[in-house]
């Protein structure tokens, strides 16, 4: 599970255990129809432990709840009108959809550059789209990473980022010409009669982190999600917007109990390798501030 799933889980049991009166979630899920999402919903969000508190209060109701809670609703970021193909549901969500929460991303510090530009920069487009013909809403909440900072040293401001302006300074960022400089390398790729699946994808990875370094930042992840904080901001208009820049994510803090943990992730492997007694030491200043953020929303 991603740090971002990992948001949406924690995120989707918070609100349910602690506003049962609203209204309805509509959870994008990425699926071929509504029965699978429904079926992913179930397998990567309810049966979770995380689930227990709720599962203790309705008991067998649960089901009834959610029912009532939660619209599982299968597409995709990277298409129009989020890859929702089911025209009247996509009329109801804009009448009934008041705040938009966006975790969807990939965290692959590597990642193909197509895949990563498609998801964390044109995908949040394809967000702030849909969310535009909302008519009641009131927020778009995009959740980014603190790393979009990069790797400069010192305090960090939370100060927006702006198209064309590279971390570094560089000259010749610019979102547009980057998609035209994927597809005209895959184009080249696929004429190449020696080119094989796994050489295009490595192909793509190496332009990412090529791009990424030319203009300051350290890997496609967080360039990608940088890129995808500018374009948000450039096109926003009226649109009531925060981002939000969580840095590593660990465990749940208090909330519905401490400790939960899904996968393992980054830091998580000291905890765990400390937890089963594999890991006595670990070398690290003491006076120095840790990036890690307990649950985000509990």
């Amino acid at each position: 599970m991603s740090c971002y799933l990992w948001m949406c889980v924690v995120f989707v049991e918070k609100i349910l255990r602690v506003q049962p009166n609203v209204k309805r979630l509509y959870l994008l899920v990425r699926a071929p129809d509504a029965e699978s999402a429904l079926q992913r919903f179930n397998k990567e969000t309810v049966a979770k432990d995380l689930f227990t508190i709720l599962k203790e209060k309705y008991g067998t109701k649960l089901q009834s709840f959610l029912s009532e809670k939660v619209t599982p609703v299968a597409g995709d970021i990277t298409y129009e009108n989020l890859g929702i193909k089911d025209s009247s549901l996509i009329k109801e969500m804009c009448g009934d959809i008041d705040v938009v929460v966006n975790v969807a991303a990939t965290t692959n510090f590597d990642e193909r550059y197509d895949t990563a530009l498609a998801l964390n920069t044109f995908g949040a487009k394809s967000v702030l789209n849909f969310a535009s013909k909302c008519v009641t809403i009131k927020l778009l909440l995009h959740i980014s990473t603190a790393f979009v900072s990069g790797e400069t040293p010192g305090l960090m401001l939370e100060t927006p980022y702006h198209l064309r302006k590279a971390l570094n300074g560089a000259h010749g960022l610019d979102i547009n010409t980057e998609q035209k400089i994927i597809e005209k390398r895959l184009q080249e790729l696929s004429s190449d009669e020696t080119s094989t699946d796994e050489l295009i994808t490595l192909a793509m990875k190496d332009l990412s982190i090529e791009r990424a370094n030319k203009f300051g930042w350290p890997n496609t992840y967080v360039f990608t999600k940088a890129l995808g904080e500018m374009i948000l901001g450039h096109l926003k208009g009226n649109m009531p917007l925060v981002i939000l820049r969580p840095t590593i994510n660990t465990s749940t803090y208090k909330e519905p109990f401490p400790g939960w943990i899904e996968g393992i992730r980054t830091i998580d492997s000291l905890a765990v390798g400390y937890g089963k007694g594999q890991l006595s030491c670990f070398l690290g200043d003491p006076e120095s501030v840790i990036d890690v953020v307990g649950s985000v929303y509990a």
